[in-house]
C-alpha cells in the first residue's frame, strides 16, 4: 500500500499537522486495517491557525465529540455539544471512532484549550456500538498508552431496564483515566427508560460552565440560533447524480454490489408476508426476505437490520403544512468547509426522499429542535412556550414532557397545534435526526434456510392522549411490504448484524428457551437448526421451550411448527403460558417454578444453556428473579449466593440474554 505523505511547508505549525493527523488518520486505518476495501476520503490541508478578535476563536477544532451511536441518539448528542463550543468561542466537531485513528488521540494534548468529549452508548449486553467496537478493542488492548494531557468527559446512554447498565460509558470514564487522561467534569448517566433527554440537557447545563471556568474562557453562552448547513438548489442537474434513497453509494440499488453492510444494504425480495395469529385485533406478521445471490452469510441469533421509509402521506401532509414544493432537488453543504461531514443526508435529492427515507419525522422532537424552531413562530405566545419547553425550568421540564413526550407529538402534530410556526423547510431538515435501521431477531436458521432470512413482528399502532393514531414506522412499512405490489417485487433493504446469542458449542448441551410474544423469533432459528442436527445423526440434548401469549386460540405464534417439533422430538419439552385464558393471568415464569426440578437438574447437573428473548421491563427481570428462586430453594443458597451463582452463568455464556424495551 501507498502510504500518505504530508509535505512540510514552512506555513505549517505543528498544531496543523496534530489535525491533518487526526482527520487524515483514517486513511491509513482503511488501508492498514480494514478487512474489505473502502474508499478513502479525502482531506484538504488545513490552513495556518487564525486567532481573531477577543475571544480568540480558532480554526482548527479543539472540541471533539466522539459518539459510540446504535440509534443514531450518541450522534444526535455529538452534534448538539460540537454546535455548543462555537456558543462559548470554541470550535467544536462529532466525530465517529470508527473513521480515525485513535492511537492518535494523546496528540490532541497539544493542541490548546482541548478537550475530547464521548458519548457513548451501550448496545445489547454491555456491549459497544458497532461504531464503538475498534475504539473498544484499543482500549482494552495498550495498557502501555500514555494519555497524560488529554482532557476528557463521558456522557453515556443506557437504560435502566438492562442488566449491564451504562457500561460502555462507564468503561471508557474509568479506562481512560486509568491510561493517565484528566476528567474535567463527572461522567454524566443518561437513561432512556426515564428521560434522557432531560439527563443530557441537565448534565450539559452543567458541564459547559466548568469547561469555561477550567480553559479559562468567558462564558458567553450566545444562544442565537446556528446554522450549520446552507441551502443550495439545483435547478440544472442531471437527474443519475440526485441520490433517491441510496443509503451509501450513488445508484447502489440499481446496482448491487457485495459486500453488503450497513452503508450498503442489500434489496431483498419479499417472498412471503404472512399474518400469524387467528383473532384478535393486533397484527402479528411472519416475513421471507430472499438472499439468494447476495452472499450474505447469517447463524441462529443474529439480528437482520432494515431501512424503512416514512408513510408518504405522512410526508405530503409535512410539505402541505409548510406550504413548500417537496420535489425541488438540493443539497445541504456544511458552512464548515473543513468538516469531514458535509450533509446532514445524502445529497443532493429532493426535500421528498429527504423526509421519505432519510429523516425521522415521526418520533416526538427534542428541546433543541423545539429551541432552535421556537424563531419561526409568528404567536408570541407559541414562542414563548416552546423556549420554556426547553429551558431547564422545572415548569418547562414539566410542560415538555406532557405536552411533547407523553402526548407522543411528533414535529407533524407540533405544526398542526401551532399553525403560527412555520419553519423554513430546509433548516427543519438540518435539525431532525436520521431515520434508522431498526433490528429484528432472525426467526430461521441458515442451516435450513441459507438462502432466505425470517422475521416476526408485531403491528405497532395506538391512540395517543390527543386522540391521534400512531403507527410504528418500519412494522407498518413491513406489513405493506406485500410479495408482488402492481406486478413488481416488493423489496427490503437490509444487511445482519452479527450477534453472541447463540446456540451452544457442543449440540449435546441442553438448552432452555424462554420466549413469550415475538420474543420467539431466534428460537425458531434455533428448534431448526436442532432439528437439522438431529437429521445429521449427531446427539442433541435436550432442547426445552417456554413460549407465552394472551389466548391460544388468538395469537399461539408459530403453533404448528411448534407442536410438530414435539411430535417429532426435536422439542423435547414445550410449555405454554396463555396469560389471559383464566382468571388469573399465568405467565412463563410460573411454568419455570412448576418445573423447578427439571429446570435445577439440567442447569446444574447437565452444563444447560439458558437463553431468554423478549420484554426487558418486565418479562426478563421477572424470568431472572424466577431462576434466582429456584437456585435459592434446590441449590439450598442464600438470595445472594443464588444471585452470584446466576451471574456467574451469564459471565460463562450460559445466560444469554436478547431483549428490549
Amino acid at each position: 500500500c501507498t502510504k500518505a505523505v504530508i509535505e512540510e511547508a514552512s506555513l505549517f505549525s505543528s498544531l496543523d499537522i496534530i489535525l491533518v493527523t487526526l482527520l487524515a488518520g483514517v486513511v491509513l486505518y482503511f488501508v492498514m486495517n480494514r478487512k474489505k476495501p473502502e474508499p478513502i476520503p479525502e482531506f484538504k490541508k488545513l490552513d495556518t491557525p487564525r486567532l481573531s478578535g477577543l475571544n480568540k476563536q480558532i480554526s482548527y477544532p479543539n472540541i471533539i465529540v466522539f459518539y459510540g451511536s446504535q440509534t443514531g441518539t450518541g450522534e444526535e448528542f455529538a452534534n448538539r455539544l460540537s454546535k455548543d463550543a462555537q456558543r462559548y468561542g470554541m470550535k467544536g466537531m462529532a466525530a465517529d471512532p470508527e473513521e480515525y485513528e485513535m492511537g492518535e488521540l494523546s496528540r490532541l494534548s497539544e493542541i490548546p484549550n482541548s478537550l475530547a468529549i464521548f458519548c457513548m452508548a451501550t448496545y445489547g449486553e454491555g456491549d459497544p456500538t458497532d461504531n464503538a467496537q475498534d475504539f473498544y478493542d484499543w482500549l482494552q488492548e495498550n495498557d502501555d498508552e500514555d494519555l497524560s494531557g488529554l482532557n476528557y468527559t463521558v456522557f453515556a446512554l443506557g437504560n435502566k431496564t438492562y442488566e449491564h447498565y451504562n457500561a460502555m460509558g462507564k468503561y471508557v470514564d474509568k479506562r481512560l483515566e486509568e491510561l493517565g487522561a484528566k476528567r474535567i467534569f463527572d461522567l454524566g448517566l443518561g437513561d432512556d427508560d426515564g428521560n434522557l433527554e432531560e439527563d443530557f440537557v441537565s448534565w450539559r447545563e452543567q458541564f459547559w460552565p466548568a469547561v469555561c471556568e477550567h480553559f479559562g474562557v468567558e462564558a458567553l453562552g450566545d444562544e442565537s440560533s446556528i446554522r450549520q448547513y446552507v441551502v443550495k438548489e439545483h435547478t440544472d442537474i442531471n437527474m443519475n447524480k440526485v441520490y433517491t434513497g441510496e443509503i451509501g453509494r450513488l445508484q447502489s440499488f440499481e446496482v448491487q454490489k457485495p459486500p453488503f453492510d450497513a452503508k450498503n444494504p442489500f434489496l431483498a425480495p419479499v417472498t412471503v408476508n404472512r399474518r400469524l395469529n387467528k383473532a384478535g385485533d393486533r397484527h402479528l406478521m411472519h416475513l421471507e426476505l430472499d438472499i439468494t445471490g447476495s452472499k450474505i452469510r447469517y447463524e441462529s441469533g443474529d439480528h437482520v437490520a432494515v431501512f424503512p421509509t416514512n408513510d408518504s402521506a405522512l410526508v405530503n401532509k409535512l410539505g402541505q403544512l409548510l406550504g413548500v414544493d417537496l420535489d425541488v432537488v438540493i443539497s445541504l453543504n456544511n458552512l464548515d468547509e473543513e468538516s469531514n461531514k458535509k450533509h446532514p443526508f445524502p445529497c443532493p435529492t429532493t426535500y421528498r426522499t429527504a423526509l421519505t427515507h432519510y429523516l425521522d419525522i415521526t418520533q416526538s422532537p427534542r428541546t433543541n429542535v423545539l429551541y432552535e424552531l421556537a424563531q419561526y413562530a409568528s404567536d408570541p405566545k407559541d414562542q414563548e412556550n416552546m423556549r420554556k419547553m426547553a429551558s431547564s425550568s422545572p415548569e418547562g421540564k414539566a410542560l415538555y414532557q406532557s405536552w411533547v413526550l407523553d402526548s407522543c407529538r411528533s414535529i407533524i402534530h407540533i405544526l398542526e397545534d401551532m399553525p403560527s410556526l412555520k419553519p423554513p423547510i430546509d433548516h427543519l431538515c438540518e435539525l431532525l435526526p436520521r431515520l434508522q435501521a431498526r433490528y429484528y431477531s432472525i426467526a430461521s436458521s441458515s442451516k435450513v434456510h441459507p438462502n432466505s432470512i425470517h422475521i416476526c413482528a408485531v403491528v405497532v399502532e395506538y391512540e395517543t392522549k390527543t386522540g391521534r393514531t400512531n403507527k410504528g414506522v418500519a412494522t407498518n412499512w413491513l406489513k405493506n411490504k406485500l410479495v408482488t405490489d402492481n406486478g413488481h417485487k416488493s423489496t427490503v433493504p437490509m444487511y445482519i448484524r452479527k450477534s453472541q446469542f447463540r446456540l451452544p458449542f457442543k449440540a449435546t448441551n441442553p438448552v432452555i428457551m424462554i420466549g413469550p410474544g415475538t420474543g420467539i423469533a431466534p428460537f425458531m432459528g434455533f428448534i431448526q437448526e436442532r432439528g437439522w442436527l438431529k437429521q445429521q445423526g449427531k446427539e442433541v440434548g435436550e432442547t426445552v421451550m417456554y413460549f407465552g401469549c394472551r389466548h391460544k386460540n388468538e395469537d399461539y405464534l408459530y403453533q404448528e411448527e411448534l407442536e410438530e417439533a414435539e411430535k417429532t422430538g426435536v422439542l423435547t419439552q414445550l410449555n405454554v403460558a396463555f396469560s389471559r385464558d383464566q382468571e388469573h393471568k399465568v405467565y412463563v415464569q410460573h411454568h419455570l417454578k412448576k418445573n423447578k426440578e427439571n429446570i435445577w437438574k439440567l442447569v446444574n447437573s447437565e452444563n444447560a444453556h439458558i437463553y431468554i428473548c423478549g420484554d426487558a421491563r418486565n418479562m426478563a427481570k421477572d424470568v431472572q428473579a424466577a431462576f434466582y428462586e429456584i437456585t435459592e430453594e434446590l441449590g439450598g443458597m442464600t438470595r445472594t449466593q443464588a444471585t452470584d451463582y446466576v451471574k456467574k452463568l451469564m459471565t460463562k455464556g450460559r445466560y444469554s440474554q436478547d431483549v428490549w424495551s
